[in-house]
């Protein structure tokens, strides 16, 4: 009778999880009328009840109220006084290894995912213990409850070569859990890649994290890497600024938000520039935020919509306090970071760093971020290049000829078949194509008439090997004297000054560097060094492929139109040649890269204006959209300066990383999408009608393409 009772009960219990499914499919039944009960049971046989096999998921998901907590810490020592007492472990739960049909293990992966212990599962210590663990799915979320003890020690891997563990200790991957019970909290299921026989794609970004150790760590070090700079910023106010912003002619292109006010939008902020320029003449005078900046870059290589950056200002002051103040943050977080074997491995010296003007470095290193570890500097050679060659090299009328020479191990035979190899490479296209002409390249060969430079003549190739002999500085590494296997290059370019951010011939020598790197001819450099570019010109000549301030006047504002000119002559400057004015503009690079930019400001309504009005000649219209930052500056707003360090590129680079989407929990790809979400996504038409959109009516291109080949789709 007892056994029918029970069996009257389980039935009752499954009977009653039948009509809770099959209620949850009705309309939301709200009364228990007969009506509406005759409802329920229509729409019950139009959606029969799920099989009882498909609810296994709802006793798993009860299963989780009823867990222990957890007590035991995933570290990487773990106190002896923990053995032989009971603990509760949640986390991952990894492939198994059944030894026999009484024996399993298992990794269970805790915490941040940094360390794991096994779990050892025996039928002596408890049978159905064993049997759940050998059903439960790798990679599933599950709760542990058992006994810490020490598991057998592999001599061969003793200590896997690292110091003894302290006193009273045990590093965790010595220690097992011997299983008493095991609950699954989330079921792994098999339609998601297997780890580790398959690799998750960028569609499952969560599994990439859960299951890259590395990628994990980067994302921790970055955390920690914010928390220190918050401490070392302690003498700034940090303030958070709105992102629902406004959209002004800054020089990038914006993201708009729109409304339900017809013909109003936000602009989300390229920066919280106007923000802080405003709190400067609200009287806090050393701000600081962590900002989400947002600019639309047309998926450039490398390049996120959305970023982050430590934003620094400070009133009174001007570019060189900013310059020695962000100077020692780096300074002490390299100090803070460093650790013996890893990639940032010593501090930076005390020595301040290195300041080179922006057309020093164009001119030397034909980039305005110069990678200081690539030996050999950029020469003018146009007084020495006989017209045969000239006349070879490019069609331009009077051009400047540069040079620059590349040492590679090896000798002249592995030289040549180095640049025969780059030139025959797509990396080596767009030099090719250079409108003033392609690269020439020389290998310098003591075996050969005019040690391989005849194109140069007798006088030309003597006065080339002079000029490098004069220039050669080894105690500094820039330059040396000729000698087999040394690579030449040779480029014109038009007889005019510097614009942009490299010559081609700057960026043919990084090409170079590079690949001559990667098939080790030449030593790979790990130091970090960093310098200071400075004495950029205040406005650049439009190009036609950036956005600018809009103005008419045929040239933009080089960063943005609130940096203010260098000196008082700059000034004045501003009169009679706008384009030779310099600006208090610096960069801080790091082997190559820009970690960081900023200037000081212009701190006067009036002369903000005349700038805008006056000299980029942008539209009244334009210019009216910063009244708010006109009012701010004439209220009497101090001088100030500030900077912004890119907090993506600064971990990436502290990382050794070359892209910054390794170093970002969530990044967009090339096109500008999040693939996890599938952002962005096609606007529904009742959200037009809302924000009064028109419907965008797709339209073959020039190209043959149609609105429907969206990279967003």
């Amino acid at each position: 009778m007892l056994h029918v009772a029970r069996s009257a009960r389980r039935l009752y219990r499954i009977k009653s999880l039948q009509i809770i499914c099959r209620h949850a499919r009705t309309n939301h039944v709200r009364d228990t009328t007969a009506a509406t009960r005759r409802n329920v049971h229509s729409t019950t046989e139009l959606n029969p009840a799920p099989r009882l096999d498909s609810l296994d998921y709802w006793e798993e998901y009860k299963t989780s109220f009823k867990i222990p907590k957890s007590n035991f810490q995933f570290v990487e020592q773990i106190s002896l006084s923990q053995l032989d007492q009971e603990v509760t472990a949640v986390g991952f739960i990894g492939k198994r290894r059944d030894i026999s049909r009484q024996l399993s293990f298992a990794p269970l992966i805790g915490g941040s995912g940094h360390y794991e212990v096994q779990l050892f599962a025996q039928s002596e210590f408890s049978e159905a213990a064993r049997a759940t663990l050998r059903a439960i799915p790798a990679n599933s979320a599950v709760s542990v409850t058992g006994v810490l003890g020490i598991k057998k020690e592999d001599k061969t891997k003793a200590n896997l070569g690292r110091a003894p563990p302290a006193k009273g200790k045990r590093f965790i991957d010595q220690l097992e859990i011997r299983v008493q019970s095991i609950t699954c909290l989330n079921s792994y299921p098999k339609d998601l890649p297997n780890f580790p026989s398959q690799a998750p794609g960028p569609e499952n970004r969560h599994l990439q994290i859960r299951f890259d150790p590395s990628l994990r760590k980067r994302l921790q070090f970055r955390s920690e890497l914010v928390a220190f700079a918050r401490k070392e910023l302690a003498d700034f106010q940090e303030v958070e600024t709105p992102l629902l912003f406004k959209s002004t002619p800054e020089g990038a292109r914006e993201f708009v938000v729109p409304t339900r006010s017809r013909g109003f939008a936000y602009g989300l902020p390229q920066s919280p520039q106007q923000y802080k320029q405003i709190l400067m003449s609200s009287g806090i005078h050393r701000y600081v935020q962590f900002a989400r900046c947002f600019r639309d870059e047309g998926h450039r290589a490398d390049r996120q919509p959305e970023f982050t950056q430590i934003d620094l200002e400070m009133a009174w002051s001007d570019g060189e306090d900013v310059m020695q103040r962000v100077e020692q943050l780096i300074k002490h977080v390299w100090t803070y970071f460093s650790r013996p074997g890893t990639i940032v491995e010593h501090p930076l010296p005390s020595t301040a760093f290195v300041r080179m003007t922006y057309n020093k470095a164009m001119s030397d290193y034909g980039s305005d971020k110069p990678d200081l570890r690539i030996k050999g500097r950029i020469h003018r050679i146009d007084h020495i290049v006989p017209d045969s060659l000239r006349d070879m090299l490019t069609s331009i009328s009077n051009p400047i000829i540069d040079a620059y020479k590349l040492r590679l191990k090896g000798g002249a035979s592995a030289a040549r078949k180095f640049v025969r190899k780059f030139l025959d490479s797509s990396d080596a296209e767009v030099f090719k194509m250079n409108t003033a002409g392609s690269p020439g390249v020389f290998v310098f060969d003591s075996r050969r008439p005019l040690q391989g430079l005849q194109a140069f003549g007798f006088e030309g190739a003597e006065n080339l090997m002079a000029l490098f002999a004069e220039r050669a500085n080894p105690a500094k590494g820039t330059d040396a004297e000729f000698e087999d296997g040394d690579v030449l290059l040779v480029q014109a370019r038009d007889n005019l000054p510097h614009t942009g951010g490299s010559t081609f011939l700057g960026q043919l020598r990084l090409a170079l560097n590079k690949a001559a790197i990667q098939q080790g001819l030449v030593e790979n450099d790990p130091s970090f060094r960093f310098l200071w570019v400075t004495d950029f010109p205040l406005f650049t000549a439009n190009n036609g492929t950036e956005p600018g301030q809009g103005g008419e006047s045929g040239f933009s504002a080089t960063h943005h139109p609130f940096t203010a000119p260098k000196t008082a002559a700059d000034v004045d400057m501003l009169l009679d040649d706008p384009l030779k004015v310099v600006a208090d503009h610096y960069d801080l690079v790091l082997n190559g890269i820009e970690i960081g930019g900023g200037s000081r400001r212009i701190h006067s309504a009036e002369m903000q204006k005349f700038i805008m009005r006056d000299i980029l000649k942008i539209n009244p219209t334009r210019i009216d959209s910063f009244s708010h930052l006109f009012a701010a500056l004439r209220a009497g707003c101090p001088p100030h300066a500030g900077f912004a360090i890119g907090l993506d590129r600064l971990v990436a680079v502290m990382q050794g990383q070359e892209s910054v989407r390794d170093v970002i929990a969530f990044p967009k790809d090339k096109n500008g999408r999040d693939l996890m979400v599938k952002s962005p996504n096609r606007m529904s038409d009742t959200q037009m009608q809302m924000y009064n959109l028109q419907p965008f009516q797709s339209e073959q291109r020039a190209d043959g393409t149609t609105e429907a080949d969206s990279p967003y789709l």
